[in-house]
This record gives C-alpha cells, sequence and structure tokens, in this order.
C-alpha cells in the first residue's frame, strides 16, 4: 500500500483569522472533520466561531472534494469552502481526497487523516455523529475515531516528514441532525448571523435554480431552518441559538457549584 503524500493527496488553505496563521505550522487547538465541504457550516460552524473568539485556533478538514454532488462542480465548492472559511476565521482548511458518495473506512483513508492529524496536532477533534441517512457522515464518523486512534501509534507507517505520533485529548461528535438527546450545547447566539452567511457561501448548493429542486431546501427557507433548529438547542439549556454535541465518556465534576444551566 502506497503512504499517502500530503503534497498529492490534499488540497490546504491558509487563512489569516486575528492571531493569523502559517498553514497550521503551529498547530491547531480544534480541528473538524466532515465528510463534504458546507458539513461542518451546517453542523458545528457557530462552536468554531465561538472558540475562535476565545483564541483558540480552529481548523476544518473536508474529506471528499464534492465530485460527485447533485449541483456544483469540485473546484466551485473549493472556491465556496475557501470563502466560507474566510467567514468562520478559521486559521486553516483543507480537503482530502476521499470519492465523495464512497467514503470508506480503510487503512489508506485512516493513514491520510492521522497524517493530517499528526502535522496539525489538534487537541479537540469534533466528528459527525456516528449515525444518519447519508453513509458518507456515519463512515466518517468511524473513520476519523480510528485515524485519531492510528496517529498515536508510535509504530504507524507514515514517513517522519508528517510528524510524531500524537493523538487528540477529546473527541466530540456533531449531533445536530441525529435525534438523540445532546451531552452538552454551545451557546452561538451572539454568530448566528455569521453562521449562517457561512452557509449561503455555497452558491452552488443553496442558491436558487432547478437542478436538485426536489432535493434541497429552498433558498427563502435557509434562515428559518437554520434559526429554528438553532432555536431548538438553545431552549434546552436556556440560551437563545445553540449547536448539541455528543461525547462517550462520562465528564468529571468537582465543584457543585460551579454547574451551569438551571434544572427549575
Amino acid at each position: 500500500m502506497a503512504t499517502p503524500q500530503a503534497s498529492s493527496s490534499r488540497q490546504a488553505t491558509s487563512l489569516s483569522a486575528d492571531a493569523g496563521s502559517r498553514d497550521g505550522l503551529d498547530g491547531l487547538d480544534i480541528l473538524a472533520i466532515a465528510a463534504h465541504r458546507d458539513d461542518v457550516e451546517q453542523t458545528c460552524g457557530g462552536t468554531l466561531l465561538v472558540q475562535q473568539s476565545l483564541g483558540w485556533r480552529t481548523g476544518i478538514l473536508d474529506l471528499t472534494r464534492g465530485e460527485a454532488g447533485t449541483r456544483g462542480t469540485a473546484e466551485e465548492r473549493a472556491a465556496e469552502a475557501e470563502a466560507a472559511a474566510k467567514i468562520l476565521r478559521v486559521s486553516h482548511r483543507e480537503a482530502l481526497d476521499l470519492p465523495d458518495g464512497n467514503v470508506q473506512n480503510t487503512q489508506e483513508n485512516r493513514l491520510k487523516i492521522a497524517a493530517v492529524l499528526r502535522r496539525l496536532r489538534p487537541r479537540v477533534v469534533i466528528l459527525p455523529y456516528w449515525e444518519g441517512r447519508h453513509p458518507d457522515h456515519y463512515t466518517a464518523s468511524t473513520l476519523g475515531y480510528e485515524a485519531c486512534f492510528a496517529a498515536g501509534l508510535s509504530r504507524l507507517d507514515l514517513p517522519a516528514e508528517h510528524g510524531a505520533p500524537h493523538r487528540p485529548y477529546k473527541i466530540l461528535y456533531a449531533s445536530l441532525y441525529a435525534d438523540v438527546r445532546p451531552t452538552f450545547v454551545v451557546d452561538i447566539t451572539p454568530h448566528i448571523e455569521t453562521r449562517l452567511q457561512s452557509l449561503l457561501a455555497y452558491r452552488s448548493q443553496y442558491g436558487t435554480q432547478p437542478t436538485g429542486a426536489g432535493l434541497f431546501v429552498p433558498q427563502d427557507d435557509i434562515r428559518e431552518r437554520t434559526f429554528a433548529t438553532a432555536r431548538h438547542y438553545g431552549l434546552l439549556a436556556g440560551v437563545r441559538y445553540a449547536e448539541p454535541f455528543v461525547q462517550r465518556e462520562v465528564a468529571c465534576v468537582h465543584d457543585l457549584m460551579t454547574l451551569p444551566v438551571q434544572s427549575i
């Protein structure tokens, strides 16, 4: 099996956030991994805005490039993803070359993601929820988790140029489109309009057009639907707008007096 080479299997964009960017060479704090360009914007774009406003370095890894989509070309999706990344103020965004519509959990693909993890060295990784309608989404969840594990193996078959072994400390699952009770939500109220603008940057997907009209949300409905969903999750925690997440492990609490969200 050929070892993945970063120069041929990825498209990277280095973006200037408030703190500047050097193509991820200084590493990231938080990396969101998703199957398709625009998945992150839909499920955790507001959370990335919140984290960036707190001073953390954020990034996005798209596993595919959109060549099999009903609307738009891979080239159009790349330009839209770059525009959306600037709106989200992420420090780094890149796309791998996994086949759009056929994401598979293979050793080759795990190595491609592990190489990115070693290079960017995030402490927190956000993955799609592990169940869903689209096979690419739930496969990306398991694939991403196993790549996080593999990236920490000292004898993994990756060249040293990708960096030393690294395993993220925390893995979270963006569950906005899953019918599950979240472990917690992130208050995105101050960033709700910017979040929407990042999604609307994908004009090939969300602009009014006849192609795929029965599959895509009408442009006039996007604002109402995205705000309504965020409002639902916000109400669960007593804030206006929020994005939901699931973590598998039990949280440990020391000071009961600092627990957030009023019970009654």
